[in-house]
């Protein structure tokens, strides 16, 4: 099996306007027409740029795939870490699921990058893996929270974090998916499985 190219120390440099415009171009080609017509000729050529631009910036196109899993992360982080703490930590997990599901869908290409593997040949690098990694120690950190009130059972909230993004990935994923196919009500389906996995939680 050939080796994913590496991304290139461009991943983590700020971006100027014509780098900003390159990645918002890949995202529009990832969207409309999918991985194969992610190319450093189009994503350029499309931006009205060379491709020197593109190799410059991002190191090539898994250089790019880079910059839009790690905008993926930083904003789902955000939207996470903006839920306000209350005296009830449950609730305040549930409306971290609704963030996550809200997400999904104010940016599914981003999504699809970061969980979808939506170009198939891009491999995170360790620098990108670590930030999915803290959002999970985020959730697990609320997750703490709801063991500490006496809410849900002692356990590792690393792993009862997995058990929580595992069903909410779930219900997420199959609502892109089959939204249009399946007429259920989504958001109800998406509470009622995470008012379920509270309950299989609790103390």
């Amino acid at each position: 099996m050939q080796s994913t190219p590496a991304v290139g120390a461009a991943r983590t440099s700020p971006l100027d306007e014509v780098g900003r415009t390159l990645l918002r171009t890949a995202s529009r080609l990832l969207t409309d027409e999918g991985a194969g017509a992610l190319t450093v000729r189009r994503i350029a050529g499309d931006s009205g740029m060379s491709t020197m631009n593109v190799y410059s910036r991002f190191g090539g196109k898994h250089g790019v795939v880079e910059h839009l899993f790690l905008e993926g992360f930083r904003l789902l982080a955000a939207t996470m870490t903006e839920v306000p703490v209350t005296d009830d930590p449950v609730a305040d997990l549930t409306m971290c699921g609704m963030r996550y599901r809200a997400f999904a869908f104010e940016h599914p290409t981003l999504y699809s990058v970061m969980f979808e593997k939506a170009v198939p040949d891009y491999e995170p690098s360790d620098a990108a893996t670590a930030s999915g990694l803290a959002t999970l120690q985020h959730l697990a950190e609320r997750i703490e929270r709801c063991i500490t009130a006496g809410r849900f059972r002692p356990g590792d909230p690393l792993h009862l974090a997995g058990i929580v993004w595992s069903t909410c990935h779930g219900a997420v994923s199959l609502e892109l998916k089959q939204k249009r196919h399946i007429p259920l009500d989504w958001e109800a389906v998406f509470r009622d499985s995470c008012a379920a996995i509270s309950r299989g939680l609790s103390a």
